[in-house]
Parts: structure tokens; C-alpha cells; sequence
């Protein structure tokens, strides 16, 4: 199929215009590099806080998550009153009906929330720990095997070390676990703020 020089023009023209709106959007990236340092550094703030304050962070964690189901299970019920002649309205009732019930469960109990959620991270931490071990055993690769069965031991450690002080610990690893992911997060947009202000 020949190309005529009126269609190889305009391929080229397109190509410019698309590598033009790159730089440009590169550009106005670059530009706002404060803003994402700013931001970081607020995680990072926020982490540190959340570190010095467990039990608060864990308990303001779980209370916010009970309104977050309590809002979703009201909007499952209206959701189903609204549909209220399709079949699913019973589905749509029920399921709304026990979110709002777990929602206000967790606002009025939030230790004994809190308590269930870190049992549940300790099993998911096992599972995921065997899991990972298992791929790094069946795996023929070295170097990803040994980075895989390293991973699913520590993983495996971390799940038996919380499900050993529970329930005592209960009252902060959930604030813990929200701790390290501000601090995290907050260095990764600091950095990456930092990083765009040296290729400007």
C-alpha cells in the first residue's frame, strides 16, 4: 500500500503534535514539583504523628471504617427502595441491612473491632506468607526463588508474631500498619517531588 507525501505529512504532523503534548504535560509535572514534596512531607508529618499515637491512630481507623460500612449499607438500602420492584430488591435490602448493622457495630465496639481485624490481618499475613513460600519453592529460577521463599518466611513471621500477642496487641497494630503506610507513601512523593526539581 504506497503512502501518499499529503498522508506522510500528516503522520508526522500527528506524531509532533503527540510528542508536543508530552513535553507539555512533562513540563507542567516539573513545574509543580513543590506540591508533591509538600505533600510527602505532610504524609511523612502524619506517619510520625500516627507513630507517636497508636492507640488513637488504631482507634480512629477502625471508627472511621465503621462509618464508612454504616454510609455504605444506608446506600445499599436506598439503593434497594428505590429499586424496590426489581428482583434483586431483597438482596440489595439484605446486604444493606448487614452492612449498617456491621458499621454500627464497629462505632459502638471499636476494640472488639479492632481485635477481629488484627486476627484477620495475622491469618491474611500467614496465607500470604505460605503462598509466596510455595511459589519460591516450585520456582526454577535462583535468584527469584530465593527472593520469594525470603519473602514468604518473613511474611510468615509477621502473620505468627501478631497472631501470638493477640489479642493485646490488638489495640495497635492497625495503627501501626496505617503509620508505616503514611511514612512510606510520604517518602515515595518527596522523593519523587525532589526528583523532578533536579531534571527541570
Amino acid at each position: 500500500m504506497l503512502i501518499t507525501d499529503r498522508q506522510w505529512k500528516d503522520t508526522g504532523m500527528a506524531r509532533d503534535i503527540d510528542v508536543n503534548s508530552l513535553e507539555g504535560a512533562m513540563g507542567r509535572i516539573q513545574s509543580n514539583w513543590i506540591w508533591f514534596l509538600a505533600f510527602g512531607l505532610g504524609l511523612v508529618l502524619l506517619g510520625l504523628v500516627a507513630f507517636a499515637n497508636l492507640f488513637v491512630t488504631t482507634l480512629a481507623t477502625i471508627f472511621m471504617l465503621g462509618i464508612l460500612m454504616l454510609a455504605a449499607g444506608i446506600a445499599h438500602i436506598v439503593l434497594a427502595i428505590r429499586g424496590r420492584n426489581s428482583s434483586r430488591f431483597w438482596v440489595w435490602l439484605v446486604s444493606g441491612l448487614l452492612y449498617a448493622a456491621a458499621g454500627l457495630l464497629v462505632i459502638v465496639n471499636p476494640l472488639l473491632a479492632s481485635a477481629v481485624m488484627t486476627l484477620f490481618i495475622a491469618l491474611a499475613l500467614l496465607v500470604a506468607g505460605v503462598a509466596r513460600l510455595c511459589v519460591g519453592l516450585g520456582s526454577s529460577a535462583g535468584r527469584e526463588k530465593i527472593w520469594f521463599i525470603a519473602s514468604g518466611v518473613l511474611t510468615m513471621l509477621t502473620g505468627l508474631l501478631i497472631a501470638t500477642g493477640w489479642p493485646v496487641n490488638s489495640l495497635w497494630v492497625v495503627g501501626l500498619f496505617l503509620a508505616v503506610d503514611l511514612l512510606i507513601q510520604g517518602f515515595a512523593y518527596a522523593s519523587f517531588g525532589l526528583a523532578l526539581r533536579t531534571t527541570k
